[in-house]
């Protein structure tokens, strides 16, 4: 005689489910928000960290204002030094899509389809400033003396070596309109689930939609873009150095979010 198995419960996609109705694989893989939270913290930190470091000490160092030829000996006398600063904002990028993923499992509890749009805007940031890094290495190319090159004088080769120094900052302008706007939703989800101080997430909503806007009129005037410098991007530093803090330190406090939603 034959005995048929006995079947268990089964999930619409064909998967086994356990008998707390979750399956293997989901048990397998899920991770507390806190590890989210953590991530999210301490990629906010380095990559802040590895910005500043990136903008202040090497193309600081290396770039000279209004000094074409000057700053094209400054990168071929330190080209090291410069190629690091590629990588380093290759990395820095790149960690845009991790603070994108890590925010989206973070914050689906609250509300999936916004923490999906903002994961999206994240990922797009970081695409966008990717990108920029093609600049830096035409940059290195022009400079090369590679023998296609020689039909321009040199002058002409700094000044364009010069032009794609300054189309990172103009990559950045486009790039940071969508950092604000995926940062304006978690900082608005985090603003309804109480993960984190409301005051926090309010101003994180703040200098999120000020860094966008600020960003579009740069684009749009170059009046602003020549009398604003950077002071749109200033609430956006004292926004992420504490939440990064925030959530690397103290974590979420996870039950927060069901007393938030029945109290909304």
């Amino acid at each position: 005689m034959v005995v048929k198995p006995r079947s268990e419960p089964v999930t619409v996609d064909g998967r086994r489910n356990t008998e707390e109705g979750r399956t293997v694989v989901s048990e397998a893989c899920e991770r507390p928000p806190l590890f989210y939270a953590r991530v999210a913290g301490f990629i906010y930190l380095a990559a802040m960290a590895l910005g500043i470091f990136s903008q202040v000490f090497i193309l600081g160092h290396i770039v000279v204002p209004g000094e074409a030829a000057l700053t094209a000996r400054n990168i071929l006398a330190s080209e090291g030094l410069f190629r690091w600063g590629i990588v380093i904002d290759v990395i820095t990028f790149a960690s845009d899509v991790v603070i994108g993923w890590a925010f989206y499992e973070l914050l689906k509890p609250v509300d999936r389809s916004l923490a999906l749009l903002g994961a999206f805007f994240r990922m797009a940031d970081g695409a966008v400033l990717a990108v920029t890094t093609f600049s830096a290495l035409i940059t290195l190319r022009l400079l090369s003396g590679v023998e296609y090159l020689q039909v321009f004088e040199a002058g002409q080769l700094h000044g364009l070596a010069r032009l794609f120094v300054s189309a990172r900052g103009l990559g950045f302008d486009v790039g940071f309109v969508f950092l604000g706007l995926g940062s304006s939703i978690f900082a608005y989800l985090l603003f309804q689930s109480r993960y984190v101080p409301r005051l926090l997430a309010g101003w994180g909503i703040f200098s999120s939609l000020a860094l966008a806007i600020g960003s579009l009129a740069v684009i749009l005037s170059p009046w602003f873009a020549a009398h604003a410098s950077m002071i749109y991007m200033v609430p956006m530093f004292f926004y992420e150095v504490p939440l990064g803090l925030w959530l690397l330190l103290r974590g979420v406090n996870v039950p927060s979010v069901a007393a938030a939603r029945a109290g909304s």
